[in-house]
């Protein structure tokens, strides 16, 4: 049974930095691309990063590029998220996720694609 926990998240100044951690447990870590999602408040959730699995490729939504960077590393089971320059709008719970098939056999934006989630943590940033 794969299990993903996040930590890191909180309440922050705009323009201040968090950087969240998704530990993994279950499963082979190092085979599976990883992501991270968010939810604001009466939202949709959305795709925020993902990292393929041995690191060599990332993606982000469009919002977040040069501001957010995701990281992993294989032997900690563990994906990071550390984000730069946070804004109001950057409010949310982000969810880890990991990918439902190895290797680079999943499309990173969709949701669809991915299997097993954490619980969230929130993320606040205030004006």
């Amino acid at each position: 049974q794969v299990q993903l926990v996040e930590s890191g998240g909180g309440l922050v100044q705009a323009g201040g930095s968090l950087r969240l951690s998704c530990a993994a447990s279950g499963g082979t870590f190092s085979s599976y691309a990883m992501g991270w999602f968010r939810q604001a408040l009466g939202k949709e959730r959305e795709f925020v990063a993902a990292i393929s699995w041995n690191g060599g490729r990332t993606y982000y939504q469009d919002s977040v590029k040069g501001r957010f960077t995701i990281s992993r590393d294989n032997a900690k089971n563990t994906v990071y998220l550390q984000m730069n320059s946070l804004k109001p709008e950057d409010t949310a719970v982000y969810y880890c996720t990991r990918a439902g098939r190895s290797y680079n056999s999943i499309s990173y934006y969709y949701a669809g694609d991915y299997e097993y989630w954490g619980q969230g943590t929130q993320v606040t940033v205030s004006s």
